[in-house]
């Protein structure tokens, strides 16, 4: 496919699912707690899969990586509210305080735009874009509903929200790879799949430390140190 359509279609995808959350969320359909959390697991797997549109040529990344850019600089035009934009800051904080997107949200949309540059079609970089999506995505979302023992070192994390971290980490990261080597884009190692456990169990463990903010970070950049050496 032509790069540049490649890029329209990928800005649509990835626009009308963060506005389709926005509307859902604005109407109190659900949650924006929720919404904020359906973002964070959906919008990665979409824009990983359009990766596959883009044809094998040194413009694709850096075009790719344009739809996380303008999404990011807009998240931030909201937070600092040099934007007005409600329904976004009522879908992706939890309190309905616009800089709380100055966190979470802007630190995993840079992520995604390093990324999409540095680890293009890599099964690195796959990998640790989407352990993140799908483990610190479904942590919050398992713990909330599920009562079990909160983390001694961790109190505001538990049992139940870990393991969605590695489970969820690990099938969706699992999933999106498998379609990547179906379609000859990479190639992974004998037993992959094992690996690829260990390397979620490994962001699990670090998912798990008692620090707010910043899981989006220290997952995606464990995820893609141990990839590299066992992917």
């Amino acid at each position: 496919m032509n790069p540049y359509l490649a890029t329209l279609l990928t800005f649509i995808a990835a626009l009308t699912w963060l506005r389709l959350m926005d509307f859902f969320a604005a109407r109190g359909w659900i949650s924006s707690n929720l919404s904020r959390k359906i973002i964070h697991i959906g919008t990665g797997p979409i824009f990983i899969l359009c990766w596959l549109l883009f044809p094998d040529q040194p413009v694709s990344r850096w075009l790719a990586a344009l739809v996380p850019l303008v999404i990011t600089i807009q998240f931030a035009l909201v937070g600092t509210g040099l934007i007005q934009d409600e329904e976004a800051v009522q879908a992706m904080t939890r309190s309905g305080d616009r800089r709380e997107i100055l966190r979470g949200p802007l630190y995993y949309g840079i992520m995604f735009v390093l990324i999409t540059v540095l680890f293009w079609k890599d099964a690195a970089g796959v990998a640790a874009l989407l352990v993140m999506c799908g483990g610190d995505g479904l942590a919050d979302i398992v713990g909330r509903r599920i009562a079990s023992p909160r983390l001694p070192w961790s109190p505001r994390k538990s049992v139940a929200g870990s393991i969605a971290v590695l489970l969820g980490g690990w099938l969706l990261s699992a999933l999106i790879l498998q379609i990547f080597l179906m379609a000859g884009t990479l190639s992974l190692p004998p037993h992959w799949l094992g690996r690829l456990f260990g390397i979620t169990l490994l962001a699990t463990l670090v998912e798990s430390l008692p620090y707010r903010d910043i899981d989006n970070i220290t997952i995606t950049l464990t995820v893609l140190a141990a990839a590299w050496f066992w992917l």
